[in-house]
């Protein structure tokens, strides 16, 4: 079983903290995404996707365009960044720079104000994943979703503690490929 975990591409009104906010792609983000797609050129059973436009949209096209089922799946959404939500690093940094500091040293330790803590983040995306693991057991499953989400689940399969998320870099339009075997899950 192999599931590709498939970070959405650029989006509209730039590199900011979205979380919930439901910006679509640039046309450049749906490029970078096809391109993706067909660089890799994975036979997926089936695409699972965050329903935020963002994932869902190319989820939806790429679904079609291939013949194979689409589920949408809402604990696969980004995190939600509270306060921080739409607004860029560079301008907190101006205004709340420490706060800002000390979540990207310690995501875990130092939440941003309002926002989902990253441990309710943890459980709700580790629940889904194992739910996706055992319903499709054998499949190979195209998982389009967000930049923390893969991160997250990067952590889980290699047993890396979760305040280490923010040390992946996950690029728009990047894949992560997970092999599954019985229990044991491994990075390809």
């Amino acid at each position: 079983m192999r599931i590709d975990l498939l970070r959405h591409g650029e989006t509209t009104h730039g590199n900011r903290f979205r979380g919930s906010i439901d910006d679509v792609l640039t046309a450049h983000g749906e490029q970078q995404m096809w391109q993706a797609v067909e660089q890799n050129a994975a036979h997926w059973d089936r695409i699972i996707s965050s329903p935020l436009k963002r994932c869902a949209d190319f989820a939806d096209a790429l679904s079609q365009k291939q013949q194979r089922p689409l589920t949408l799946d809402a604990r696969f959404k980004e995190m939600h960044f509270g306060a921080w939500e739409g607004r860029f690093a560079a301008e907190l940094m101006e205004t709340d720079a420490e706060a800002l500091s000390n979540f990207w040293n310690d995501p875990v330790q130092h939440t941003p104000p309002g926002a989902e803590p990253l441990i309710d983040f943890e459980r709700r995306v580790v629940c889904a994943w194992q739910e996706v693991i055992s319903r499709y057991a054998g499949e190979n499953m195209l998982l389009v979703t967000h930049g923390g989400v893969i991160r997250l689940l990067l952590c889980y399969v290699l047993q890396s503690p979760i305040k280490q998320l923010l040390k992946f870099e996950v690029k728009h339009a990047a894949i992560e490929k997970i092999a599954i075997s019985g229990r044991q899950a491994r990075r390809l």
